[in-house]
């Protein structure tokens, strides 16, 4: 494997939420007055719109985009609760110390 992520990798579920929890924790400073769900719902919008894209979703008809946005509620969903499970671990291995 030559490539961490692939549009293919990033249309899964799995993989659109790692990208989608890695990219909100870094840009969450930068967009400090907007809700970190909200931030992440978009993020996730934006990753399904394009690996939709480039994996032949541009000649789809209209009912493959229209499922877009609620897969990304699943998707921001997924990657919030993921980052919160990381941090609820790492605030367990603090108070053992």
């Amino acid at each position: 494997m030559d490539q961490y992520f692939t549009w293919e990798m990033l249309a899964t579920l799995a993989g659109a939420a790692a990208a989608t929890g890695i990219l909100t924790q870094f840009l969450k400073g930068l967009f400090s007055k907007l809700p970190t769900q909200w931030l992440s719902y978009i993020i996730a919008l934006v990753i399904l719109l394009a690996a939709t894209a480039a994996t032949g979703g541009i000649g789809a008809d209209w009912t493959v985009w229209a499922i877009v946005p609620l897969n990304a509620v699943i998707v921001s969903l997924s990657a919030n609760g993921g980052w919160s499970a990381v941090k609820r671990v790492a605030e367990g291995k603090a108070k053992e110390k």
